[in-house]
């Protein structure tokens, strides 16, 4: 397989999809108040003031992330489309959703039930139902994305 079966310009754009649905999934009127309890913090009410370089790994590192998992994904998508020339959206998103669950969400179950500090169970597997929910959500759509956009 060639990389240049894969259509770099739906990796891009699937991938700034991941981004702003991670923006908006831990937004201050979505899920992060929710999320930022669970952990057993605070939500802050001023603004949390962090050096340029921490702010670039965070934002740059997230980026990278969803970049990552988009071209393994646009990948996947390319080998499966040898099998079935007609793969398209919807089998994108399915095959998306599939990946986010069975490789994403529960490789990281145990990682949250036994990482959470104050060994809170209930609570951190509030924090990883939120965490991998929005995981799931962007694989799927970055699927269908990949999956449309021959």
């Amino acid at each position: 397989m060639e990389l240049l079966h894969i259509n770099w310009l739906a990796v891009l754009v699937a991938s700034i999809s991941s981004f702003v649905i991670g923006a908006l999934w831990f937004g201050p009127k979505t899920f992060y108040p929710v999320w930022i309890r669970a952990l057993g913090r605070e939500v802050p009410t001023e603004r949390i003031e962090m050096k340029a370089g921490e702010t670039a790994l965070m934002f740059g590192g997230t980026f990278v992330a969803a970049l990552v998992q988009v071209l393994t994904l646009a990948v996947t998508i390319a080998v499966a489309r040898t099998a079935s020339p007609t793969f398209g959206a919807v089998s994108g998103a399915i095959l998306g959703f599939f990946f986010a669950v069975g490789f994403g969400a529960f490789a990281s179950l145990s990682h949250r039930m036994f990482g959470q500090p104050d060994h809170k169970v209930y609570a951190s597997l509030k924090v990883w139902i939120i965490e991998v929910g929005q995981d799931v959500l962007c694989v799927t759509v970055a699927g269908a994305i990949l999956g449309a956009w021959v």
